[in-house]
């Protein structure tokens, strides 16, 4: 991929955190952190990928990118964005925020298709995200997918889309949603 590329990917990015850090609920960062990530067209690996170098964190009431958007800055997030490119290439983008059985209302109410697996029913030897992504894909990639956790794996949701900008949009019109005592 040329240089003007990787560029265009790293400044959508940075505009879709820039977004994120202005507007979203700080309530809606889960404990691990969130992250964003936005692929290359051709991604095969992590590494062509870009995220928000040491995530995205709460600092008080205040949503903060611990480090700038690199290629390669995440494995999770990353993932499952390749793991959604495998069933359409346009789906480049994907960010998680934080998991709560009130958000899921929300979700339908604001017309999201939205799918959902079980980390307990997963098969050994495959890693969640790639066989959790998948098993929600085989019919086109959904808006969210969620899993409720296991043990010792915070429970967690997942935004798709095929630009970050319009992945920050959807988590932003959720974030417009949520009320004190949903979170």
């Amino acid at each position: 991929m040329t240089d003007e590329e990787r560029e265009r990917v790293i400044n959508r990015l940075n505009e879709a955190v820039r977004l994120l850090a202005e507007r979203m609920d700080v309530r809606l960062i889960p404990e691990v952190g969130m992250n964003i990530a936005y692929a290359l067209p051709d991604a095969r690996s992590k590494d062509d990928v870009a995220a928000v170098l040491g995530r995205i964190v709460r600092l008080k009431d205040w949503v903060h990118p611990v480090g700038e958007v690199a290629f390669g800055a995440s494995d999770h997030v990353a993932r499952t964005v390749l793991t959604a490119m495998r069933f359409d290439r346009r789906v480049r983008s994907a960010a998680n925020i934080r998991f709560s059985e009130a958000i899921l209302p929300e979700l339908d109410n604001l017309l999201f298709e939205v799918c959902s697996f079980d980390r307990e029913k997963e098969p050994p030897g495959v890693q969640t995200m790639d066989w959790g992504v998948a098993s929600c894909c085989k019919e086109g990639v959904p808006d969210v997918i969620y899993d409720r956790g296991a043990v010792g794996k915070e429970p967690m949701i997942r935004f798709f889309g095929e630009d970050p900008v319009m992945v920050a949009q959807n988590i932003l019109k959720l974030s417009n949603r949520i009320t004190y005592a949903q979170l």
